[in-house]
């Protein structure tokens, strides 16, 4: 596919000025997440269930999600359940080493915003807006269907 492969990261510095040494990992967009408050929650699920032709199932270990991956795509919708604020959308980015991916976001200017499930980052990107990086299963990333950064 376009754009997979190998990339070298070009020389970068962190917000404190510190030089961003790459670590070689892999990382790909993986879920579009659709974040809505419980008030809308089941009329989206069913809107996004209807528009898509695909039945969201609700995740065991993170019950506030139902998700789905799309027809013909390495890419999954996610309806997020949130304890409140305003419905908003977000990606999510997965990686083989979080520590890396997290280092190489912030070294372009993203910055972390605060720990979630205690295994995932949300970070912002440089206009604000937030975005995830979970990491993702060992092996599970590959040249095949992700980033490779050297």
């Amino acid at each position: 596919m376009p754009g997979r492969g190998h990339a070298s990261a070009p020389p970068l510095k962190t917000d404190a000025g510190l030089k961003y040494c790459p670590v070689t990992h892999y990382s790909r967009l993986s879920k579009i997440v659709i974040d809505v408050p419980e008030d809308v929650h089941e009329p989206e699920l069913a809107f996004w269930q209807g528009a898509l032709g695909l039945a969201l199932t609700q995740y065991g270990q993170f019950p506030e999600y139902h998700g789905a991956d799309l027809h013909g795509h390495d890419l999954g919708l996610l309806v997020q359940l949130l304890g409140g604020g305003l419905p908003r959308m977000h990606v999510d980015i997965h990686t083989d080493d979080l520590a890396a991916e997290v280092a190489r976001l912030e070294a372009l200017g993203a910055k972390r915003q605060f720990k979630a499930h205690a295994s995932w980052w949300v970070m912002s990107d440089p206009a604000g807006l937030l975005f995830c990086v979970v990491p993702d299963e060992p092996g599970t990333l590959n040249d095949q269907n992700a980033q490779r950064w050297d």
